[in-house]
């Protein structure tokens, strides 16, 4: 019976997120009702409050659930990288970037962002914050994985490449978001031109 239990609140779980992604993105996040994400989900009203307080609580696990994943292939990338500089750190981001609007709409990241700035002692603020280290974690990991297999020059402060690297591709998605004309595509050719320079400076192997 606590297996059912189990299976049977997870599903409940799954039906609240995937019903509020669905409403924020039709209405918008501010539009959205809890009473409409319910009704979609086939729970009560009650029963979604005993998962998740408001709204802001469900996108944070959203936000989560996102870079969670995010994060799980990232690894396998980092771990076994192209020795190539600038092809492994446009394996590694361009990952980061095809799957940030599978959950998430410009509008509930530009949400979550703000709501991260304007209220950092929140509990979605502190998650916000803790997931950006990992991904920055993630970088600096595939730069010493690099450097460890020859790929970058010795002397290289890989920690701090790696977080320059992360930071750049951090405010490029920022301005992302704010720019709902900005594709996906344009997006990753901007990262790419900017990271070239560095990634040819830092390499071994000279590219063409």
């Amino acid at each position: 019976m606590t297996g059912l239990r189990a299976r049977q609140k997870a599903d409940r779980n799954r039906r609240i997120l995937e019903s509020a992604t669905t409403l924020f993105r039709e209405q918008g996040y501010d539009s959205a009702r809890i009473e409409d994400i319910a009704e979609m989900a086939e729970v009560s009203v009650g029963t979604l409050y005993n998962y998740y307080q408001n709204k802001g609580d469900i996108l944070v696990t959203t936000v989560s659930m996102e870079v969670t994943e995010v994060l799980e292939a990232g690894e396998r990338i980092v771990a076994n990288p192209p020795l190539n500089v600038i092809e492994a750190l446009g394996t590694l981001i361009n990952q980061y970037y095809d799957h940030s609007l599978v959950y998430l709409s410009k509008e509930m990241w530009r949400t979550a962002m703000a709501s991260a700035i304007q209220q950092p002692e929140t509990p979605l603020s502190k998650r916000y914050t803790e997931l950006d280290a990992r991904l920055c974690a993630q970088v600096v990991q595939l730069i010493e994985t690099l450097q460890r297999r020859g790929v970058v020059i010795a002397g290289v402060d890989a920690r701090a490449l790696g977080e320059v690297f992360f930071n750049n591709l951090n405010m490029m998605f920022v301005e992302f978001c704010k720019n709902e004309s900005m594709s996906l595509a344009e997006l990753k050719a901007r990262v790419a031109a900017q990271n070239r320079p560095v990634a040819e400076l830092i390499s071994r192997v000279k590219h063409v």
